[in-house]
């Protein structure tokens, strides 16, 4: 059977060819006769032009192969968003500083933002016209505060390295080949994720889920939405999916939704694949060439099937395997490379000029900064840096990172942005990110850029997320302060129009906080960090002056035993008064007083050489003391031959015969590395000390030291502050042994202790002379410890000292832990449940009234601030800050300082007078401000370092 067709009702059932090359267009207007299986041509012969069956199909897909990426044309009318969830009340947000993300970072309007449909409806003054057609409008008033886009994080394993991380919910990486670009993180995306909430509580509402890095090419990655879906589906938290086949959704034919992809290079994948660079490079190359002789295939078959050629063309070139791949050579990828140093950088750049695709952003990327003209060579235009502000030195290829990376790079022209890599980093502070990234000299519109526009325009949508703008997606942040000071939180965060935020528990801040905070100067450290190739030299010079005075200080802070904290402060400048005047002679502090004192003057009488510094209002505060990470054990966290190394578990192997057998106890002032980075990084911060215990590999860790971040070696005047704290053991449920071995195992050890160095030191611990410290994190494992203590203390007849190091769920048990006198480092300070045992944190603000500091302190506990990894430990008096912020009052300076200083110690078991201990002083405010370190008074070794 046969039927007459004309040219525009064969048009019309081919009408998505708006963007067909106009040969083909003018083929198929000449498609007047179907015939069943075979199309003829009017004024053809048949045998000469026949179209085979698949034609249509074929011409389809050459069809969609001419659309490009990005939106449709109409997309800036659209009256309400694809996301919109039915029934969600429109919201006005009154009365607010809002940073919209336009005019270059720079454009801040004040006035009030209409959300309606899942799209930001109008911004600034909006007429009571427009209002009184609202019947419900959901009103929040700002004060003031400010409001910006919502948080987006270009980097996230959200949902796929889940949290709690489980063997089961483990689908960041596959190890089926170095080229895998046909995997999808969709496949892998666990939408019960614990993560996701506590990720929006801190403002992101938009996340890039990639796969991991142990494949030179891992996979698709997927853009989410961080808002509960409401079909609880991976589907329903995908923003514009690409792999949509509604056309009423997308329609292919008119555009593309960019597509992201995944590369990697260096260690992970040579070190996945026992290969190297070279190996890495060339599967690259492998990879991409059979991309492109699809590309060819498809573009040659393309150009006959337009022009009718259909003889021998058969059926259209593709592989489901590699089309991912061949879209990168289309321009329809956004090619996301982990990649750090100059050499992966300059072999990416290479690759990407012969093969012709664009890449999007390189991140990690610690070595950009010295190579930026590398990323300008790169095929298209310069790729973006997606950075960490601090996180470096965790491997080879990350030891020349710098925390002045992002003004560097953002000097020579290359976009920069801030990402978490979550879990590595908690994705719910990106924003911290973005403030250490300001604090060490990006300018401030780039900061909040690179947490919100850099990205949204990297991952090619720009066009409705990462500014504040009518006709954008209605994801914005209410925050409580200046989005740039320290430890700002959401008081509500919108995505789509819906409030994330249930019960927000904010905090009073003072108002200072409202305004963009002031940054010291790090331009000397800037070109230093250039000049030396990332690796500037860090080691303290000692002034050469016997007497240096201080001026202008604002406020002293001392060590005072018989003070509550430990800490006092001994005296402060109101503005009012006459600034204060400190004095130093030979490393120990003469007296704090005016210029014009007896003491000030009889120090200029009596040197012959007197250094005058001006603080300009700054301060001078005891030296911080960190715990928690093996600073001094390692240089490299990745490279064994940097390291000091592991401690055998004794509950699995008896300890080797030649040091003590079955008694053995190790110390790990035996194996402390002097002039380590991170030590005279965290140094230059203000952190003096460092409390150390032996790495181990299960129960018994060893004993602790503390050591002095400054010193060149071992035999250095005050090198060691103290060669022995306390004992140290781990108790985690690691299956094998189980929990209740490693506390029959202490359990013994108190109440039997054996012979040897071990046996020695626990009857330390029985005598309560030294603390036990045990690193635990579940309040199940706790309680139990809690009732061994007091087992042994009644058998004993005496009081144990203890210390739980760790214990993220410490605050459920925050009376028993108080009425056991118990204490605990808090590590990390911001709490993370990585760890199933860790799983019940106390989030804090805007989760919850409460830090788990503030519950703690509250309880009569004393407290210290741990720090997981070394070289986070520069942070910690931010760390410190952040913790008084979010106690709402609770927490004085004083006492804040001690949480990172004197509590630490005395709760590790290291003693020493008030006048031993280092003092920091600082330049332009105090110790817990955005201020520069610009002097270490150290007292044991008789000097005042100058930085």
């Amino acid at each position: 059977m046969t039927g007459q067709a004309t040219g525009p009702c064969l048009r019309k059932r081919l009408r998505a060819s708006h963007v067909l090359l106009g040969a083909a267009l003018t083929l198929l207007s000449c498609i007047v006769l179907v015939h069943v299986g075979t199309l003829h041509i009017v004024g053809f012969q048949p045998q000469e032009r026949r179209f085979p069956p698949h034609a249509a199909e074929a011409l389809g897909k050459c069809l969609q192969l001419q659309a490009q990426p990005g939106p449709p044309r109409d997309f800036a009318s659209r009256k309400q968003s694809d996301r919109y969830v039915p029934g969600t009340k429109a919201t006005l947000i009154t009365n607010a500083a809002i940073w919209t993300g336009n005019g270059d970072g720079r454009e801040i309007r004040t006035g009030d933002i209409l959300l309606d449909h899942g799209l930001i409806k109008k911004v600034g003054h909006i007429d009571e016209s427009i209002l009184d057609g609202y019947k419900q409008l959901y009103r929040v008033d700002a004060r003031g505060r400010w409001v910006t886009p919502g948080i987006v994080d270009m980097h996230s394993h959200l949902g796929m390295d889940s949290v709690p991380i489980l063997r089961g919910s483990n689908d960041g990486n596959s190890r089926k080949g170095p080229i895998l670009p046909w995997l999808r993180a969709l496949d892998g995306l666990n939408t019960h994720d614990e993560a996701y909430k506590l990720s929006a509580s801190g403002g992101v509402t938009t996340a890039l889920v990639i796969p991991g890095s142990a494949n030179a090419i891992g996979g698709q990655g997927v853009v989410i939405k961080l808002r509960p879906p409401t079909d609880r589906s991976p589907m329903g938290m995908l923003l514009e999916n690409p792999y949509e086949t509604n056309v009423t959704e997308h329609d292919r034919t008119k555009t593309f939704r960019y597509r992201q992809m995944k590369h990697a290079c260096g260690e992970n994948p040579d070190r996945v694949y026992s290969g190297t660079r070279m190996d890495t490079a060339w599967a690259f190359r492998e990879g991409y060439e059979k991309a492109r002789q699809i590309k060819r295939a498809q573009d040659d078959y393309c150009a006959k099937a337009t022009k009718g050629k259909w003889a021998g063309l058969g059926a259209f070139p593709e592989d489901l395997q590699w089309e991912a791949l061949v879209d990168v050579l289309q321009g329809r990828v956004k090619v996301h490379i982990h990649c750090y140093e100059t050499v992966d950088l300059d072999d990416l750049v290479r690759i990407s000029n012969e093969f012709k695709f664009p890449i999007a952003a390189f991140h990690h990327a610690h070595e950009t900064y010295l190579v930026p003209d590398t990323l300008k060579s790169a095929y298209g235009k310069p790729p973006a840096a997606a950075l960490f502000a601090t996180h470096a030195r965790y491997k080879r290829e990350s030891y020349r990172g710098s925390e002045f990376a992002p003004r560097i790079l953002a000097e020579a022209g290359i976009e920069v942005v801030m990402k978490s890599d979550h879990p590595v980093l908690d994705s719910r502070f990106l924003l911290y990110e973005a403030q250490q990234a300001y604090y060490y000299g990006l300018p401030h519109n780039m900061a909040l850029s690179a947490v919100t526009t850099t990205p949204a325009n990297v991952l090619g949508l720009d066009h409705r997320i990462g500014f504040i703008q009518e006709g954008y997606d209605a994801d914005v942040v209410l925050w409580d302060s200046h989005p740039l000071a320290l430890g700002a939180t959401p008081q509500q965060v919108w995505i789509d129009g819906v409030p994330q935020l249930s019960e927000p528990h904010t905090v009073e801040k003072p108002a200072a906080f409202q305004r963009l905070p002031k940054t010291p100067n790090f331009d000397k450290e800037a070109k230093d960090a250039l000049k030396y190739e990332g690796l500037p030299p860090l080691e303290p010079k000692a002034s050469v002056s016997h007497t240096i005075i201080f001026a202008n200080a604002s406020s002293v802070y001392l060590r005072d035993a018989a003070s509550v904290f430990g800490i006092q402060e001994v005296m402060a400048s109101d503005g009012v008064q006459e600034a204060l005047s400190v004095v130093v002679k030979e490393g120990r502090l003469l007296c704090v007083d005016s210029p014009t004192s007896v003491c000030a003057r009889e120090a200029l009488d009596a040197a012959e050489i007197v250094e005058y510094v001006n603080l300009e209002g700054g301060s001078v505060a005891p030296g911080l003391t960190t715990f928690g990470s093996p600073i001094g054990l390692e240089e490299i966290t990745g490279e064994v031959s940097t390291k000091d190394g592991y401690v055998l578990d004794p509950l699995m192997v008896p300890g080797p015969r030649a040091a003590g057998g079955e008694g053995a106890l190790i110390h790990a002032v035996d194996g402390i590395q002097f002039g380590t980075r991170n030590a005279l990084v965290a140094y230059r911060a203000g952190v003096t000390t460092g409390v150390v215990s032996p790495n181990g590999l299960g129960f018994l860790s060893g004993v602790s030291t503390a050591f002095s971040l400054a010193a060149r070696h071992k035999l250095d005047d005050g090198a060691i502050v103290q060669a022995a704290g306390g004992v140290h053991v781990v108790i985690h449920r690691v299956g094998v042994p189980s929990v209740s071995t490693q506390i029959s195992a202490l359990r013994r050890l108190l109440l039997d202790p054996p012979k040897g160095e071990i046996g020695r030191w626990f009857e330390k611990v029985r005598d309560g002379g030294v603390p036990l410290v045990v690193e635990v994190e579940s309040a199940d494992i706790m309680a139990t410890l809690i009732s061994v203590k007091s087992e042994v203390e009644r058998e004993l007849g005496t009081r144990l000292k203890f210390t739980f190091a760790g214990a993220r769920e410490a605050h459920l048990l925050a009376a028993e832990i108080a009425g056991a006198d118990v204490g605990v480092i808090l590590t990390p300070s911001r709490p993370f449940p990585h760890d199933w045992e860790s799983r019940r944190i106390l989030p804090g603000p805007p989760l919850s009234e409460k830090s788990s500091v503030r519950v703690l302190l509250e309880h009569g506990i004393t407290v210290g601030l741990g720090v997981p990894d070394a070289d986070k430990t520069l942070n910690t008096r931010f760390d410190a800050a952040w913790a008084a912020l979010e106690a709402n009052g609770t927490i004085s300076k004083a006492q804040a300082i001690a949480l990172v200083s004197t509590n630490v110690e005395k709760l590790l078991g290291i003693e020493r007078g008030d006048a031993e201990g280092d003092l920091v002083v600082t330049y332009g405010g105090g110790l817990l401000d955005y201020t520069k370190v610009v002097a270490i008074v150290s007292p044991r070794r008789g000097v005042v370092d100058l930085l």
